[in-house]
């Protein structure tokens, strides 16, 4: 069994997509609708800069799914016929719920564009922050952010794989954690370049902003079960997922739990679309798993020979 996973933020780097648009009709479509949709030149921002621009949460997101839907159009395949189950990382879940018929690309990028501002607006810069904690586990992290929470927020947002596990909420509790987690256990503690403290109980104003929007959005059931970042449970019902979308804002990315549940279900194939940042991830979870990037118009080609 195979599945098809899709990256989130801190996979955009300026050029992304432009090789692909020059030599794919159907990824320059695919960006074409991007811009139509939001009513600016994204594609142009993904293809040229400046890197400032292209990091903002609000672009960065649609960018990062319009790559994957165009690397996954690219291919000319049906989902169904090619993987048994889609997940994505945090903004990847747009991403594997565009690319299984879910959400339509259009209300995909106006709902990350969305998303973004929203996730943006919901803390004042310099008042959140998120640290990596290396050589630490989901218990360990856990204590380390209970430690240094006194009273403040400081909780687990990305439950990656073994080795890694995120940390959000506000500055001085990060700060906290990062000087004690040595002490704690962890190998070392590394702030994240981040705007905002993504993934925890601060980001309820975007969870709330999310809810509206998805209220007056069609989502339809997608051709193959999503594993949910909220639950790591594969799911199909809409109305779950809808629901699950608002979640995931505050709640914890379960990446971990949701590959290692993937390969239980049987999948031994993991294809991720678009980035290589969930690769390295899913092999320190699942060493036997298969793991395949694909990025480039030779990635695509050379996995539509395999399929």
């Amino acid at each position: 069994m195979r599945a098809f996973i899709f990256p989130g933020q801190g996979s955009q780097a300026v050029g992304m997509g432009a090789a692909l648009a020059d030599a794919s009709r159907t990824a320059r479509d695919v960006f074409d609708e991007v811009d139509e949709a939001l009513g600016q030149k994204l594609f142009k921002l993904m293809r040229e800069g400046p890197d400032d621009e292209l990091k903002l949460t609000e672009n960065a997101q649609p960018a990062i799914m319009a790559h994957s839907i165009a690397v996954f159009r690219t291919l000319g395949l049906r989902l169904d016929d090619v993987a048994s189950f889609v997940a994505g990382h945090s903004l990847g879940e747009y991403s594997a719920l565009c690319a299984a018929g879910s959400l339509d690309l259009p209300t995909t990028a106006k709902l990350l564009k969305l998303r973004g501002q929203a996730m943006q607006r919901a803390v004042p810069v310099g008042e959140g922050a998120m640290a990596a904690l290396l050589g630490a586990d989901l218990a360990l992290a856990q204590k380390i952010a209970e430690a240094a929470a006194q009273g403040e927020v400081c909780t687990v947002a990305n439950d990656n794989d073994p080795s890694q596990v995120v940390i959000s909420g506000n500055k001085a509790a990060i700060d906290r954690a990062i000087a004690i987690a040595k002490d704690m256990g962890a190998k070392r503690a590394v702030p994240l370049p981040v705007s905002a403290p993504f993934h925890c109980p601060l980001m309820q104003p975007a969870a709330e902003a999310m809810r509206d929007a998805l209220g007056y959005v069609v989502v339809e059931q997608p051709g193959v079960p999503l594993f949910a970042n909220v639950t790591a449970q594969p799911q199909t019902d809409p109305d779950t997922i809808r629901n699950q979308l608002v979640e995931q804002v505050t709640g914890m990315v379960r990446w971990r739990e949701s590959v290692a549940n993937m390969v239980d279900a049987g999948v031994h194939e993991f294809v991720e679309i678009g980035g290589k940042v969930l690769g390295p991830m899913v092999k320190r979870i699942a060493p036997d798993a298969r793991v395949t990037s694909v990025v480039t118009i030779e990635d695509v080609e050379g996995l539509a020979k395999d399929l």
